[in-house]
């Protein structure tokens, strides 16, 4: 019963959050930051809200885009037991 207990602690400190970034153009310049909040449902499977990356950046042709699992990202998914999984998304100019 311990090794599973150990296990189990052992696999939670181990996850890690989900990041996937990309570069638009020459890449951030003023370093102002936009966020916006990703819905979905049934284990990230069913997109209700997605951000436009484009949008978020206001017309600017150079900017850096971040989409991330954040923690509270991660207790919201976990709370609801994958029902509703969120993610956020961070254009920086």
């Amino acid at each position: 019963m311990k090794k599973i207990l150990f296990l189990g602690a052992m696999a939670l400190m181990l996850s890690s959050c989900y990041t996937h970034s990309y570069l638009v153009g020459n890449g951030p310049q003023t370093g102002v930051q936009i966020k916006q909040k990703n819905h979905f449902v049934i284990a990230g499977l069913v997109p209700i809200a997605t951000s436009n990356p484009h949008t978020m950046a206001g017309g600017s042709e150079s900017y850096a885009v971040t989409t991330s699992h954040t923690f509270i990202d991660g207790l919201i998914n976990g709370l609801t037991f994958g029902i509703y999984c969120p993610t956020t998304t961070t254009v920086t100019k």
